[in-house]
């Protein structure tokens, strides 16, 4: 899945540019500007999707991209540990479980599955290989705001 969410942005009375996200509610900021308000939006939604990982939600899909929408990805390292949650998730898989196809101990998983913890991204991307799942990393030119 691409961690790529449609955000729209309206300027408030005070002048400010506030974010949306139609697919995740939960993520909306602000900025001074737009671009700032864009770059708050990864975190925002980052934040709101590892709740609903930790909660046993299901990731939203993103929807397609509207007119007068911009397209703001989740951090690389979250989107990959949202990835890794999901494909356990998917396939009943336990930290335990996963500590031992890995070889490393239970909470060494804890901490690759933690969007709050700064992981290495190849511990992760070796975790989401041994459970038959890899990552793309795509490189795309900014929206301008």
């Amino acid at each position: 899945m691409r961690y790529v969410y449609p955000v729209t942005l309206e300027q408030d009375e005070d002048g400010r540019f506030v974010a949306t996200a139609t697919d995740v509610p939960e993520a909306i900021t602000d900025g001074a500007t737009a671009e700032e308000a864009l770059r708050e939006m990864s975190d925002a939604l980052g934040t709101a999707l590892a709740a609903y990982s930790l909660a046993g939600r299901d990731i939203p899909r993103p929807s397609d991209t509207v007119k007068n929408a911009c397209s703001v990805p989740v951090a690389p390292l979250v989107a990959a540990k949202l990835a890794l949650r999901s494909a356990m998730q998917e396939q009943g898989i336990t930290n335990v479980e996963l500590a031992r196809r890995l070889d490393i101990s239970e909470g060494a998983v804890r901490r690759l599955v933690d969007p709050d913890h700064a992981s290495r991204l190849d511990g992760v991307v070796d975790a989401l290989a041994v459970l038959g799942h890899s990552l793309i990393v795509e490189d795309q030119k900014q929206d301008a705001a």
